[in-house]
């Protein structure tokens, strides 16, 4: 039997919270946003110029751009690379269905890798079957805050002429081999949505080079494809995605903290190993040798995935499934004729996967707690 939260008089864990994090900086961040108000210019101004070259600097790279979501980041990235209509662009199923969006809205086809089941990122070695003289790019997703395989992917793109655009959505500050994520492929693509390491406080994206040719010409693709600096002569259709200053601002402060952050997302994950190792039936997040995991999930396998995320509902502590049914599984691309089956570590990932509480304020009792719960569920004992 499970015991609610209520019955035993202990306050909810919550999966994800933003506002520990905005305490934590509160002055920080009330500072900024005070300056942007006063000043009062709130659309490519200072503060976005600045944010730009301080992630730039953050990474190694020569240009950032930032621009309105990661979706954006994504589009104008594959845009700017000339990826549209009629051409194949390989990725995975197993990720936010935004990047499989974000190729289709290029004109492009998403063209569905299997994943590794340890890391769930593409694996390097399904590449070559989905290959086509059509294929012009890779996008490989760097899922929960660990780094995809980047030396065999980069071999391949080379070996074959193809462009890469890395999702680093969820992987600000992830390295593989000791190398930053964002830096391998010609350019990578950023999300600031609120939950993520690195978070705005709404929506915000940014796009990375080292391509001058390619910076400029995203530079106008975000902004009506004016040239910089030329305002009301379109040189090319381009479209309205731009960084606000009001979150350019706020991600300067969270930049400074960002590693600080990762290193206690890292303190939890290992909080959380040490807990619930040895379990039978449970498998905890791992990483290959080498790379820096950044935790933004934390992803664990586990049979009668539902039955105990349920439970641990019931014990007031939040999950989330990321992702409970494949991209190329729903209902917006079934045309793309992938069947059951097709992609299995794919498929087999999305019935067991469950994201525990994960943020960088989470305290340590409440990691016990959850480990605990999830403990006894595991072995049939009661929660109480």
């Amino acid at each position: 039997m499970t015991t609610t939260r209520e019955a035993v008089g202990l306050p909810a864990i919550a999966f994800n919270l933003t506002k520990p994090g905005y305490l934590a900086h509160k002055g920080e961040i009330d500072d900024a946003i005070r300056e942007v108000l006063e000043t009062s210019w709130f659309v490519l101004g200072k503060n976005g110029d600045a944010f730009e070259h301080e992630f730039a600097g953050y990474l190694g790279m020569s240009h950032v751009l930032g621009c309105n979501s990661g979706y954006d980041a994504l589009v104008l990235a594959l845009r700017a690379l000339g990826i549209g209509a009629g051409h194949e662009v390989l990725t995975v199923s197993h990720t936010a269905v935004a990047t499989a969006v974000a190729i289709s809205a290029t004109g492009a086809t998403p063209v569905f890798c299997d994943i590794d089941p340890v890391s769930f990122n593409i694996d390097p070695d399904t590449l070559e079957a989905h290959l086509t003289p059509r294929t012009r790019a890779i996008v490989p997703v760097h899922l929960y805050g660990q780094a995809a395989d980047m030396g065999p992917i980069m071999a391949f793109a080379r070996a074959h002429n193809l462009k890469v655009v890395e999702d680093c959505a969820q992987a600000h500050g992830a390295r593989w081999q000791g190398q930053l994520v964002g830096t391998f492929g010609d350019i990578a693509a950023f999300s600031f949505y609120p939950t993520k390491n690195l978070g705005a406080y709404g929506d915000g994206g940014a796009v990375a080079t080292n391509d001058d040719a390619l910076a400029y010409h995203l530079s106008m693709l975000r902004n009506y494809g004016w040239q910089p600096g030329k305002r009301y002569i379109s040189e090319i259709r381009g479209v309205n995605s731009r960084l606000d200053e009001l979150q350019a601002a706020i991600l300067r402060v969270k930049l400074r903290h960002l590693d600080g952050g990762n290193d206690a997302r890292r303190r939890l994950a290992s909080r959380y190993e040490s807990h619930l190792s040895g379990l039978p039936g449970l498998i905890l997040p791992s990483q290959s040798a080498g790379n820096h995991h950044v935790f933004h999930l934390y992803v664990v396998r586990l049979e009668a995935r539902d039955d105990i995320a349920t439970s641990l509902r019931e014990a007031g502590i939040g999950t989330h499934v990321h992702y409970p049914q494949p991209i190329h599984r729903q209902p917006a691309y079934l045309d793309h004729g992938y069947g059951v089956g097709s992609l299995p570590e794919t498929e087999r990932a999305c019935h067991d996967v469950l994201s525990l509480p994960m943020y960088p304020e989470l305290p340590d009792a409440d990691v016990a707690r959850v480990a605990r719960i999830l403990r006894m569920l595991i072995e049939g004992r009661p929660t109480s």
